[in-house]
């Protein structure tokens, strides 16, 4: 079906898997345009709780595909941009949970995919960091407002200024992954926690995730007011009464 990316569905689990393992998945053009293909897909399968990123072979993606940058015009490198963009803020605001489990390589637009995604699991050993300064380019995708919200200013100024790239266990240790695990244990973490969310409220999930990310823009007083609303279309839903009759059989000792 697709050319760079593998796509399959597991227990209502999306697996995205980026299929360019010869240049450690760089990102091309058309792998972005197959992403936006996926998200549009997964957005709309109601059999579908949680979307997993990984990579094939040693990467998770080594970023953007160099190959391609001498071949475009200024305006042509504007509108790749421009669309690198727009994909990288429908993977933030993706309306379910996103999972990146990074498994090696996750450098520039590909650990800035990483970094848009709700969690991150990395192999310990995984490398992880922004080489945009080695090479006279700068950071995209959002980069330097997600990477300040999870480990600070002064560290992230740091990472970016040096173009110093970090293990997986470092990035743990930071708080710029959440985890930091094995590399032959990473999928089965990553699977594991994603069937935990699975397991509760689609709606719940979905609706906590939109305050979480308004949260950021918005003082307290709207956002306590967006809580109730929230707060109201999850217990009058058909969901909760079917959830709220389980629990009370189960806590009645009823199967």
């Amino acid at each position: 079906m697709f050319e760079t990316i593998q796509y399959k569905k597991e227990d209502r689990i999306a697996l995205v898997v980026f299929d360019r393992p010869h240049v450690l998945n760089a990102m091309n053009r058309l792998m972005w345009d197959e992403l936006d293909e996926v998200l549009n897909t997964a957005s709309e399968d109601p059999d579908i709780d949680v979307l997993l990123f990984t990579g094939n072979g040693r990467a998770f993606s080594t970023g953007a595909d160099l190959k391609e940058s001498p071949r475009r015009t200024k305006e042509e490198y504007r509108e790749y941009l421009e669309r690198l963009q727009a994909i990288s803020l429908k993977i933030i605001e993706f309306p379910k949970p996103t999972i990146a489990a990074i498994n090696g390589y996750a450098l520039g637009s590909g650990y800035e995919l990483a970094l848009a995604c709700d969690i991150r699991i990395a192999a310990e050993d995984a490398l992880i960091g922004s080489p945009e300064a080695r090479v006279s380019s700068s950071v995209t995708g959002g980069a330097t407002r997600l990477l300040v919200d999870l480990i600070g200013p002064a560290k992230a100024k740091e990472l970016i200024f040096t173009a110093e790239y970090i293990s997986g266990k470092e990035a743990e240790r930071i708080g710029l992954v959440n985890r930091a695990v094995r590399v032959d244990s990473l999928m089965d973490k990553a699977f594991s926690l994603a069937r935990k969310i699975s397991s509760n409220s689609a709606l719940s999930i979905k609706l906590i995730k939109r305050l979480l990310n308004v949260a950021k823009e918005t003082g307290i007083n709207s956002i306590m007011q967006y809580e109730i609303e929230a707060c109201l279309n999850t217990v009058f839903s058909e969901e909760r009464l079917k959830r709220i009759k389980a629990f009370e059989q189960r806590k009645g000792g009823k199967e």
